[in-house]
């Protein structure tokens, strides 16, 4: 029933996605020139995306904010946002800064240019606002990696518990109740610094009521909520199983606890990287499966170092290795899915290096790493640890069976003092004798060594400490963008947009033996769209060197539309060819005629295709 209401509460409208929005195209086109002053500016997104109040800023050609409405999603479909601008813009370039909240609950923010009539004759550096406040990212940060660690050592220390069955549980109520009251605080900041964390503004901001009630209507707003109903359940049973922990049967002591804690991993999966990409519904399976591993390992062993400090050495006996060998599957279902969730994040393998996520995930590896070392290093001492209640075990002979009637005094005798059920004290109970405060003194079964004791402290506080790290690794890593989405974002370049510049080469030969007869011109069609463009030349002789010659001309002719030669008149800069004002009026596959001429009766022209954009 628990994890049905946060299924609901999270995946309500949720949908496969990109992760990390990418914009796909906008409207008008970046660079474009248009006649008319649009109505609207749209733009169009890889994934679903949410809306702020200040999604959209527009500046003008006199780089004046334009006053604009209310951004929406286009036609309904919550991959686009457009904002209305006013009837009348003058002519110029506007600029278009744009904020939205993709669906793994990151926010991304871009800028583009478009120009109605004419392109401005010069554009200034336009203050476009803040992409993010720095303090409020930093506070955020702080309160997702104190979330983490508070989930672990609360899942971890009630795992330790439950499944381990220490003697004395006295010492691990101070780090769970330490750890609700972390996760809880951390989670309200959270909630808090959402609103200031997706507008990129101060924490501030975080008092404003409109903002909040849109944080509590998204999704991050509503895990975070439903962190907090399932915070409070954990108190609820966590009150109620220390109050009739001798009346609550264990099975379902674990199979309550198993619940709450896969609620609260889903609260994390249902509104980040898991949530968005490829194979969502296995995604945050891992995910979930992954959170769970994580706290019962790393959070166990706060609990464990805590147990070796208090509890008595025929405790440690039984609980040293009913740890290691639940750390052991925690290790292997780790590896599993951390396997997985590498491959969706990076995509290839050259992400490694090539990227800060591939850069992240390697130091995560290395401290995992170097986890391992050290917990193999305390696997040792547990074995030595366990040594002796194995060693009695294998002492305690066989019980004699007993005729029918036999006198109880008959089988104590024949089993020996000491050997009766657990829990009683052999010939000590017979004549009365107080109890070892550290229970029975079987064979085999003192104290544990001191000296194993302190080793095996050490390596579980190091443990701990390395730990710690890679919580604070995996905390920046999951706020980083996946290589995968990266490589998305770059072969997804928006509809109709170009690269920066067209370069052309043209191979020339006028039949002389000079270095200037022979080479080749690189000639730099910029932006090779409807409308004004830059037209820049260079020209390389036969030695591949620079080289000035005479004159350079270049001419386009729209031969499907019987429009041209259009002049670009090239100027001589010094060095190189350029002009900043060839009208090209038409889309289309324009031949591009260049003549190089290299003395008064040496020349030659070479002709190319050149594509101009709308």
């Amino acid at each position: 029933m628990l994890l049905g209401t946060v299924l609901v509460l999270l995946l309500a409208g949720a949908a496969p996605a990109s992760a990390h929005a990418a914009l796909r195209s906008t409207d008008p086109d970046d660079g474009s020139v248009v006649q008319r002053a649009p109505r609207h500016v749209t733009l169009t997104f890889t994934e679903s995306v949410g809306l702020l109040d200040d999604s959209f800023r527009v500046f003008g050609p006199d780089q004046r904010r334009v006053h604009t409405g209310e951004a929406t999603h286009a036609d309904g479909r919550s991959d686009t946002a457009r904002i209305g601008l006013p009837g009348k813009l003058a002519e110029g370039t506007y600029t278009v800064a744009w904020r939205v909240v993709s669906a793994d609950s990151h926010p991304v923010s871009g800028a583009f240019s478009f120009s109605v009539g004419k392109r401005s004759a010069t554009t200034g550096q336009i203050d476009t606002g803040p992409t993010e406040d720095p303090l409020t990212r930093g506070l955020y940060d702080a309160a997702r990696y104190l979330a983490y660690l508070a989930a672990a050592l609360l899942v971890g220390t009630a795992a330790f518990a439950l499944l381990c069955r220490p003697a004395h549980t006295s010492p691990l109520r101070r780090p769970l109740v330490a750890a609700w009251w972390t996760l809880l605080g951390s989670t309200a900041v959270l909630l808090l610094l959402r609103a200031p964390y997706e507008a990129g503004t101060g924490p501030a901001a975080a008092f404003d009521a409109s903002a909040l009630g849109r944080t509590l209507t998204g999704r991050p707003g509503l895990a975070l909520l439903a962190r907090l109903l399932v915070l409070l359940l954990t108190a609820a049973f966590l009150i109620g199983l220390s109050r009739r922990r001798d009346t609550v049967k264990r099975p379902v002591a674990l199979a309550i606890g198993t619940a709450l804690a896969t609620a609260l991993a889903l609260t994390w999966a249902a509104a980040e990287h898991a949530s968005a990409g490829i194979q969502v519904p296995a995604a945050m399976t891992s995910s979930v499966v992954h959170l769970l591993a994580t706290g019962v390992w790393l959070g166990g062993l706060v609990a464990l170092l805590l147990t070796l400090r208090r509890s008595s050495g025929d405790d440690l006996v039984e609980v040293v290795p009913r740890f290691s060998r639940i750390a052991f599957a925690s290790v292997t279902v780790l590896a599993v899915t951390g396997f997985y969730q590498s491959w969706r994040g990076l995509g290839s393998l050259s992400a490694l290096s090539g990227t800060s996520y591939g850069r992240l995930l390697l130091a995560k590896l290395a401290g995992v790493a170097v986890l391992l070392l050290v917990a193999g290093y305390s696997r040792r001492w547990t074995a030595r640890i366990a040594a002796p209640a194995v060693a009695a075990r294998a002492a305690v002979p066989a019980p004699v069976p007993q005729p029918v009637g036999a006198p109880a005094g008959g089988r104590e005798a024949a089993e020996g003092p000491g050997t009766g059920e657990p829990g009683t004290s052999g010939e000590a109970e017979s004549r009365g004798e107080p109890e070892s405060p550290d229970g029975p003194a079987g064979p085999g079964t003192g104290s544990v060594d001191p000296g194993i004791r302190r080793r095996l402290r050490r390596s579980v506080l190091v443990e701990v400490a390395v730990a710690a790290v890679v919580l604070m690794i995996t905390t920046v890593l999951t706020g980083t963008l996946p290589s995968r989405a990266q490589a998305e974002a770059a072969q997804q370049a928006p509809v109709g947009a170009l690269p920066p510049t067209t370069e052309i080469t043209v191979p020339f030969d006028t039949g002389t033996d000079s270095v200037t007869g022979s080479g080749k011109v690189q000639v730099t069609l910029d932006p090779a769209r409807v409308g004004e463009n830059g037209v820049q030349a260079v020209v390389y002789g036969s030695d591949t060197g620079l080289v000035v010659i005479p004159e350079v001309r270049v001419t386009f002719t729209l031969p499907s539309r019987k429009i041209g030669p259009i002049d670009a008149e090239l100027a001589d800069r010094g060095g190189y060819w350029s002009t900043n004002s060839v009208n090209l009026p038409l889309a289309g596959n324009w031949t591009m005629k260049t003549t190089v001429r290299v003395s008064d009766v040496d020349q030659v022209s070479v002709e190319r295709r050149v594509r101009v954009e709308p």
